[in-house]
């Protein structure tokens, strides 16, 4: 009985780990991908839709995206979206095609961008350990209910704070990866 709720709590620090690294994916490093891109939402009849559903995304170098819409009315909404982020990215119109050239990152754009995967990082351990005060309180509740023993209480906190500490340390792993691909040049 106990140990589906071990379970739950699993999956929900794999969930978290998960939007961490899909986070740290949209974290500009220097090098074109189109997850940089994909989550901006463009204006599409009136609705916000996210880039990825109104046009293809591709990369034709290592620093250069190329965003072929669908429909070729969107040109103009799809550069005020990515004028309009925060990336700092000026696209170019080429008749139906959108060249996005990254620029290099200085040295202090590259240490803003590792405080963010620091932010980014905190986040989400403090997600996991607010899923680990949840799992335990539940388990006290069982405890005051006496529907496990005050020795099992201490076995499933122990269980759960083992489990907290392998998705911490994932993350901590995530984090690491991420920094360190930031500062190669």
């Amino acid at each position: 009985m106990s140990s589906e709720y071990l379970k739950e709590a699993e999956v929900r620090m794999t969930k978290s780990v998960e939007s961490l690294r899909n986070d740290l994916h949209k974290i500009r490093t220097g090098r074109a991908h189109p997850s940089l891109v994909e989550h901006l939402k463009v204006s599409y009849y009136g609705s916000d839709t996210p880039l990825s559903q109104v046009a293809n995304v591709t990369v034709s170098d290592a620093r250069t995206l190329t965003i072929t819409p669908w429909d070729k009315t969107m040109i103009q909404a799809i550069e005020k979206a990515i004028h309009g982020s925060d990336m700092g990215l000026n696209p170019v119109t080429a008749g139906t095609v959108i060249r996005v050239p990254l620029p290099a990152l200085t040295e202090e754009r590259r240490r803003d961008l590792g405080k963010l995967v620091r932010t980014e990082a905190e986040n989400a351990k403090v997600a996991v350990r607010n899923i680990r005060r949840d799992v335990i309180q539940v388990y006290k509740d069982l405890q005051k209910d006496k529907e496990i023993t005050e020795d099992d209480l201490k076995k499933a906190e122990e269980n759960v704070q083992k489990l907290t500490d392998k998705y911490v340390a994932q993350i901590d792993q995530h984090s690491a990866a991420k920094e360190k691909e930031l500062l190669e040049i």
